[in-house]
C-alpha cells in the first residue's frame, strides 16, 4: 500500500518474482524442488537477512522456479505506544497503576 509504514510491527509476506517468468531459482523434478546457483543464493541470503537487521524475523519461505515467497516478521518497536494521524505517539506511560 502506497501509504502504509512497512517499519511498524508484523508479518509481511513478500513475494518477488524473476522477469519475464524465466526459471533462473531451479527447477521440479519429480515433485521437488532442485535449486540453481541463483536459487542457492536467494536462501543464503534470506537466512543471512537476520544477522544485518536487529529487529526483523524471518519466518518460512519457499523458493520457486521463477518466484519466491517469505514472511518477514518486523520486530521491536514499543508496543505500548501506538502513531495517531499527526505522527504523534500516544499509549501508556511507563510505570504501574495500583
Amino acid at each position: 500500500m502506497k501509504e502504509y509504514d512497512y517499519s511498524q510491527n508484523g508479518a509481511y509476506f513478500v513475494t518477488i518474482c524473476t522477469q519475464n517468468k524465466q526459471y533462473l531459482f531451479g527447477e521440479l523434478k519429480d515433485e521437488k524442488m532442485i535449486l540453481s546457483e541463483a536459487g542457492e543464493m536467494i536462501e543464503k541470503w534470506w537466512m543471512e537477512i537476520k544477522n544485518k537487521f536487529k529487529n526483523v524475523e524471518m519466518d518460512e519461505f519457499v523458493i520457486m522456479p521463477n518466484h519466491f515467497h517469505g514472511i518477514v516478521v518486523m520486530v521491536g518497536a514499543d508496543l505500548r505506544v501506538c502513531p495517531n494521524m499527526s505522527g504523534e505517539h500516544t499509549g501508556s506511560s511507563s510505570g504501574s497503576k495500583q
